[in-house]
């Protein structure tokens, strides 16, 4: 069963995949990792991407489809992938329903984290990423320490991206984009919406929940 994760950007979606991951071992795909791992592979697309990345808008379906792919092809991941904010559009829901199908991975639940646009703002302008582990943490609520975080200080980065006017516009355009995606998504069967308000550890006790109580 494969795992579809949404929430606006400062959602905390990436924290709660990297705890699915750990605790289920599940596969995580975060687009914007695959994005920025393909600018290193290929320099040449580097400054498209970014461009388009640092704007707050999104990277064409074409680009992020065929990354996808390589990852949803695997074997290894049969039935074992978190989407991490991904699909964000109704082309895109289009996009990976046929991967899927194509792949003969059809079955999916999907958990949507609902969070105050003021609570949001906070998260991504304290949020701090390791550049070698790829580990996403914050100033605010979850700061790096010895205790959670064994990579040196120097890989500790403020995103580019992550400034006031680039996060209300990424909002707007997640709620303007995405609203038609959760829309569809509360339609089917298995959608869960969570406050994502909530400390971490609450909101990762209910989705470890409701995961447990559709795999056991």
């Amino acid at each position: 069963m494969n795992i579809i994760l949404l929430g606006s950007p400062g959602a905390g979606k990436g924290t709660q995949a990297k705890f699915i991951s750990s605790k289920f071992n599940y596969k995580q795909i975060s687009t914007g990792n695959l994005l920025r791992d393909e600018m290193k592979r290929k320099p040449s697309l580097k400054k498209k991407i970014f461009k388009i990345i640092n704007s707050g808008n999104l990277v064409s379906d074409n680009i992020v489809s065929q990354l996808l792919e390589i990852i949803i092809s695997n074997p290894a991941y049969f039935n074992k992938l978190i989407f991490d904010g991904y699909p964000r559009n109704i082309g895109q829901i289009i996009i990976l329903d046929n991967l899927l199908k194509k792949y003969k991975q059809n079955k999916y639940i999907v958990i949507s984290l609902l969070v105050s646009k003021e609570v949001i703002k906070k998260r991504i302008m304290g949020r701090i990423y390791c550049q070698k582990c790829k580990n996403t943490f914050n100033e605010y609520f979850n700061p790096p320490t010895q205790l959670n975080h064994n990579c040196n200080k120097e890989f500790l980065i403020k995103r580019d991206d992550d400034n006031i006017d680039t996060i209300l516009h990424r909002y707007e355009t997640y709620i303007k984009v995405t609203g038609p995606v959760i829309e569809y998504y509360k339609k089917k069967n298995e959608f869960h919406e969570i406050d994502g308000n909530n400390d971490i550890i609450e909101i990762s006790s209910k989705i470890a929940g409701i995961i447990s109580n559709l795999t056991d």
